[in-house]
């Protein structure tokens, strides 16, 4: 749904030349590190966080931000309806979302035809808000299965946000401090997350020193101790106590802590689940739920999200808390299905839809997809008609038999986990059915559980199951109750057992099945063995089906996709000598100028005291009987808060918050007006003092530190530079996965590098052929074989060159051109095919080069836009083909820029800016230089006729070219 959408839109972003994070994802690629999952899903985060200036998605979503670009005028809507929308962002965007294509027409096709018929009687933002659970902040869900590393990726969003927050600290997209909650049923996951978190590498998606300096930085706090009782003289919360230490400005603290203690140990809810804070809890020292709120620049990280189910709403609530208070950077949830076990029902006026997709997913990376790329392919026996022993000893005669003898590279054994309903059966019918009827070895046989009155376990078998994906265990069978449905990191599980109903919670046979799936060793096809009775095969079945869109019967038929081919390239600049190209390029400065010959901080001061009221904002309490709203009194509120204040501390901030460039002893030096305002920002109550809430701090400390500096005004200054662009960076040129829109075929590329070696001529002399024709002719005849002759059309073809090689000479500065690249349409095959069979190209000796293909060419041209009486720098463009013409080998006297675009990106906005730019400022001002039109620009489309757009481009070439 929407991220197929987002998906899109990201891929054309990393194409285009305003995409500030190229450098970096090819550096994470280059590293190697990390899987194409989780590479993406750092792409789409990045994508949002930069691209989408980390905004709700139902602010995106009505701005049009994820819009497919539908022209109105196209469509057959009544006028009405197209007015409308052509005037309200927000009903277009929800109408080209209804339009969507699926696999069994729209999305939402009554909400498409509800627009069009009553487009001015739906509350837009209303539904828009439902649509993404009516929060007022960044929410976002990654969904990766599991096995994926979605721990890892949690690590990687930390050190990214850390990254960006140190090179922009005022920058509110970018997180300081980080709260990762694991579910409350699964307290025992705790401590792997916070290691596989603690031991990351950072440099996996950061260079050096930055990778290094922030694993120094980082710091981290496990919020997994008791509340001590109420009465005890020790603190009652000793996990606010870990809080409040690190404030007031803590930044890379990474709190761990599992969801319970959040939801039910610092909130507390009424029976319709709104929230209610304890008021009992006086000392905001020891109430972790306000001290999360004080916590500056707080992303959160909700592993297994879907787990919330039962306390989601809680969840939520206790998020929007925090967030009013104004410190939420981001909410990322992970999850490994984003499809909800219920549909949710929207309204729209009298009309109702439903989703079964979690909305706010913007990245999903299916099952069956990771089966086919990394995780273990699965073999799943259904037991029909089998009581419990016998698929028990099934699933271990099929186990024995294919990984009896399997040692992983780690040196861990392979295992199997048979779960059981309860401490009853596995004590008194699984495993003695091990020992006594199979013959099992006690010492191969692990039983792990929680223990009753009945049963208990001996300490080390907790130790032993910490264990068991390590060289030194030996356990092979793990009996298991109630534990190792999820946050079980064991990889070296390699089979399951599910014998009867109750085995694993109904709601969870998907992830329970599916905890042998996880990749051991990297690279290497790996298999699993799940067996199951038809309760659980027809549960798995279901699930599949609602989660991820499969079935028992595709997991069975799924194979490992092999490594990828990889097509080695080469540059040809060598051979044709190919020039650069000459141009001359806007540079503009930026400047500012100083209006003040000093900063006039004590008169700046005293202007702030006399406008203080204009900071503070009004508030009144009314009072009245329930009987009689019109009788009653009215009281106006001067002073509340609870915030400490003290006046040194609050100078300290104003100088932290300056990033030094004002130092507490200049600040001193104003004591006199800076106590005024600080005693006008606070108020004394019970002999301490506080800051009053009424009043904008944030803006006043703002205006505080804009009086210590002098005013500027800001100017650009233009000049032109003149530039040389090589086409080709050689040492950029590097191999290519193959795919099908690399150009030209590998036949056609090798003749042409074989061609290049030889300088042999890829004219053919037909005299020659024909003789030769004419020699096997008669060679056939007279051994009586005339029959056998081929026509001289054949014979000829087949000594000619195709028209590719033909064309070596006047193209392909390197080979493979790469036309796969991500919003690629296939157009630019298509527009270079074409233009190498043009009569008039040939005979104007042109040439053609694809330009395209980002990072691998020095001719990007710098764009500007004219904004009042300034330049402002729009982004850089590079476009995909020149068509050049020399006057001698080592000079190109004209380039003609051919820009190929799907209709897709016709209306982009930022675009069309730059094309502007290129049309006017660029080649006026390159004709101005050179004395004569040097360059020309034209504009393709890929919803246009080919025929209309081949005629564009010869009456372009013979109107450019004529001299």
């Amino acid at each position: 749904m929407l991220h197929k959408i987002i998906q899109d839109k990201k891929n054309k972003w990393l194409q285009s030349d305003d995409c500030t994070i190229r450098d970096l994802v090819k550096y994470i690629r280059d590293k190697g590190q990390l899987r194409d999952t989780q590479i993406e899903a750092i792409e789409t985060y990045l994508f949002l966080k930069i691209e989408g200036q980390n905004k709700p998605l139902w602010q995106l979503f009505s701005e049009g931000f994820f819009t497919n670009g539908t022209d109105l005028l196209k469509l057959n809507i009544n006028q009405t309806a197209r007015e409308y929308l052509s005037e309200h962002q927000d009903a277009f965007a929800l109408y080209d979302f209804a339009r969507t294509k699926t696999d069994k027409g729209t999305l939402l096709p009554e909400l498409e035809k509800l627009i069009v018929d009553k487009p001015t009687e739906l509350d837009y933002d209303t539904i828009i808000k439902s649509i993404f659970y009516n929060v007022s902040y960044a929410d976002y869900l990654m969904s990766l299965p599991m096995g994926a590393g979605k721990t890892f990726l949690m690590a990687a969003f930390i050190y990214l946000d850390l990254y960006f927050a140190e090179n922009e600290p005022n920058n509110k997209a970018f997180a300081h401090n980080f709260l990762v909650l694991i579910p409350s049923g699964l307290k025992s996951s705790i401590v792997p997350s916070l290691k596989t978190i603690e031991n990351y590498d950072p440099s996996w998606v950061l260079p050096e020193p930055s990778a290094s300096k922030l694993k120094k930085l980082l710091k981290f706090d496990v919020l997994d101790e008791q509340k001590s009782a109420k009465k005890s003289n020790k603190a009652r919360n000793p996990n606010a106590q870990k809080v409040n230490a690190c404030l007031p400005n803590p930044f890379g603290h990474v709190f761990v802590v599992n969801a319970e203690k959040v939801i039910l140990e610092s909130f507390k809810f009424n029976a319709q689940t709104e929230l209610q804070l304890d008021e009992e809890e006086k000392d905001t020292s020891n109430d972790l739920k306000r001290l999360f709120g004080q916590i500056p620049n707080l992303s959160i990280l909700i592993d297994e999200v879907h787990h919330a189910a039962t306390d989601d709403i809680k969840l939520r609530q206790a998020v929007n808390y925090w967030h009013s208070k104004g410190n939420i950077t981001s909410v990322l949830g992970f999850s490994g299905t984003p499809y909800l076990q219920k549909q949710e029902t929207i309204k729209a006026g009298d009309y109702a839809f439903k989703f079964s997709q979690i909305t706010n997913t913007v990245y999903y990376y299916p099952l069956v997809t990771a089966i086919k790329k990394f995780l273990k392919t699965p073999t799943v026996k259904i037991g029909q008609n089998l009581d419990r022993f016998q698929i028990i000893k099934k699933g271990i005669e099929d186990f024995d038999s294919l990984y009896k003898t399997k040692v992983y590279e780690n040196g861990a054994i392979a295992k199997i986990a048979i779960y059981c309903s309860n401490i009853e059966v596995l004590e008194e019918e699984v495993y003695p059915f091990l020992t006594s009827e199979l013959k099992i070895n006690p010492t191969e046989i692990l039983k792990f559980h929680g223990g009753n009155k009945k049963y208990t376990l001996p300490k080390e078998n907790e130790l032993e199951f910490r264990s068991l994906d390590l060289a030194i265990s030996k356990k092979r069978y793990i009996l298991l109750v109630q534990v190792g449905k999820e946050g079980w990191d064991c990889p070296s599980l390699t089979g399951v057992i599910l014998s009867q109903k109750g085995d694993s919670p109904q709601n969870m046979v998907l992830q329970t099945s599916c905890r042998c799936l996880r990749q051991v060793d990297k690279g290497k096809e790996e298999t699993a063995l799940i067996w199951l009775n038809k309760d659980n095969a027809d549960t798995l079945n279901k699930q599949l089906k609602q989660e991820q869109n499969s079935s028992i019967d595709e997991l069975n038929s799924t194979k490992r996709i092999g490594k990828a081919e990889m097509v080695e390239r080469h540059s040809r600049m060598e051979y044709l000598q190919l020039p650069k190209v000459e141009f001359y390029q806007m540079k503009v400065t930026y400047q500012s100028i100083d209006e003040e010959e000093t900063a006039n901080t004590k008169a700046k001061l005293k202007a702030i005291i006399k406008k203080m009221e204009d900071y503070k904002a009004s508030a009144l309490i009314s009072t009245s009987e329930i009987s009689n709203i019109d009788t009653g009194t009215i009281d106006i509120i001067n002073e509340t808060g609870i915030a400490f204040a003290n006046y040194n501390q609050w100078l300290f901030e104003i100088s932290r918050q300056s990033f030094g460039l004002i130092s507490e002893t200049q600040l001193h030096q104003y004591d006199t007006e800076l106590n005024a305002i600080f005693d006008t920002v606070s108020f004394e109550k019970d002999g301490n003092r506080f800051f009053n809430e009424l009043y904008d701090l944030h803006l006043i400390q703002s205006k505080i530190r804009v009086a210590f500096s002098i005013k500027r005004d800001l100017q650009t200054d233009t000049e032109v530079i003149p530039k040389q662009a090589e086409l080709l960076i050689a040492e950029r040129l590097t191999d290519v996965e193959k795919n099908p829109k690399l150009y030209p075929t590998e036949a056609d590329t090798n003749k042409i590098l074989e061609l290049d070696k030889t300088n042999e001529s890829v004219e053919v002399d037909m005299t020659e052929v024909e003789k030769a024709y004419n020699l096997m002719k008669e060679t056939l005849e007279a051994q009586g074989m005339g029959s056998m002759v081929m026509s001289f059309d054949s014979f000829k073809s087949g000594k000619e060159y195709s028209s590719v090689v033909k064309s070596k000479n006047n193209s392909f500065h390197y080979l493979p051109y790469n036309f796969g690249g991500s919003g690629s349409s296939g157009f630019e095959i298509q527009a270079l095919q074409e233009t190498l069979r043009l009569a008039d190209f040939k005979t104007k000796e042109l040439e053609i080069y694809y330009n395209g293909e980002r990072g691998l060419t020095e001719f990007v041209i710098n764009c500007f836009a004219k904004e009042g009486k300034y330049w402002k720098n729009i982004g850089k463009y590079t476009t995909d083909f020149l068509i050049v013409k020399r006057t001698a080998k080592d000079k190109i006297h004209k380039a003609l820029l051919i820009e190929t675009k799907g209709a897709l990106y016709a209306e982009d906005k930022v675009f069309q800016k730059k094309k502007n730019y290129v049309e006017t400022e660029f080649l006026k001002l390159n004709q101005d230089k050179f004395g004569y039109q040097r360059f020309d620009f034209l504009y393709l489309e890929d919803s246009k006729n080919i025929a209309a757009n081949i005629t564009k481009l010869n009456n372009k070439l013979n109107q450019f070219f004529n001299d």
